[in-house]
């Protein structure tokens, strides 16, 4: 009996590093009873992590895709300007984060449009980008040519890039040396090496920049509507779920194209008309008040919009 005891308190001691659940709390030491540690959050009934378990935890925790994306997905789609109303209800727990939908939409958004070669990349204006299109909830650019690829600088007679920068590259020198050594290495390139650096600068720095536009479309808001009594949070919450929809509609849209061409259609009149319905739901008013705070709005962000981009891909030259 005795030794059936021992081998037993001894099985136990071996097996406890791998299923934990002291009485104290292995991380930060506070005396526990149930589950999960009332200090720290951690759980108190440990053991070594399975495969399955770190791909839930990957899959939840880092790239949303958990089981309250379907519910935060449904209102977002289907009902404008709800999810942010939820938000501040304070029916929270239940929804993905705002700023965890916004910037898992957003790099979706520009992986695709990196590696499905999508033909909307251009650079000549506010229009010329879909990123502009997305936070303004207008319609995506067009395509850059018949032959299907994408064109961000164009040169109609050879070295005319060079010669009609050459007094923007003078004073960008006397400014900084440096940037004005890479802007004439720029301008002195081949139309294929400009390309290349223009893409990777533009995929480099515009998700940035177009990220950083948020609290400017957010103070439009709080200028345009107020007397509302809704706080600049509230203003930025609704600027990054009416954003995080663009960024999913665009992408929804660029991968439609290709196969059913009305389904594109579809999502980019809804994304035209999905702005004024979510901030008639959110902020409240008769829809023509509504309708001309939206054309400001977008008006405001699409100049915006533009600047940032052309500074970020500038910014990427230079550097």
């Amino acid at each position: 009996m005795l030794v059936y005891m021992t081998n037993t308190a001894t099985a136990v001691t071996m097996t406890a590093p791998a299923h934990h659940a002291a009485g104290d709390c292995p991380n930060c030491g506070a005396v526990v009873s149930g589950n999960f540690c009332h200090e720290c959050g951690q759980e108190t009934a440990l053991h070594p992590p399975s495969a399955r378990e770190f791909v839930h935890e990957f899959i939840g925790h880092y790239i949303a895709l958990e089981g309250k994306l379907w519910k935060s997905l449904l209102l977002l789609l289907f009902r404008p300007g709800q999810l942010t109303l939820e938000y501040i209800k304070g029916r929270r727990v239940r929804y993905i984060q705002p700023l965890r939908l916004y910037l898992t939409f957003s790099l979706i958004f520009f992986a695709v449009m990196k590696y499905a070669s999508h033909p909307g990349v251009q650079v000549g204006g506010p229009d010329a980008h879909p990123a502009a299109a997305a936070a303004a909830h207008g319609k995506p650019a067009a395509s850059a040519g018949q032959d299907g690829r994408g064109a961000l600088v164009r040169e109609d007679a050879p070295g005319e890039i060079e010669e009609g920068t050459a007094d923007l590259r003078k004073g960008i020198g006397s400014v900084n040396a440096h940037w004005g050594e890479n802007a004439d290495r720029f301008s002195a390139m081949s139309p294929e090496e400009r390309e290349a650096v223009l893409k990777t600068a533009f995929y480099g720095y515009v998700p940035y920049a177009v990220f950083l536009m948020m609290p400017a479309f957010a103070l439009y808001l709080k200028v345009l509507y107020l007397g509302s009594g809704r706080r600049y949070g509230e203003h930025l919450l609704f600027a990054l779920h009416a954003n995080g929809f663009a960024f999913l509609a665009l992408t929804l849209m660029m991968l439609a194209s290709s196969v059913a061409g009305i389904v594109s259609w579809l999502l980019g009149l809804w994304l035209t008309l999905y702005l004024p319905v979510a901030m008639r739901r959110v902020y409240g008013g008769s829809r023509l008040a509504t309708g001309l705070r939206w054309l400001v709005v977008m008006a405001l962000h699409l100049i915006g919009i533009g600047l940032a981009i052309g500074a970020a891909v500038g910014f990427g030259i230079l550097h």
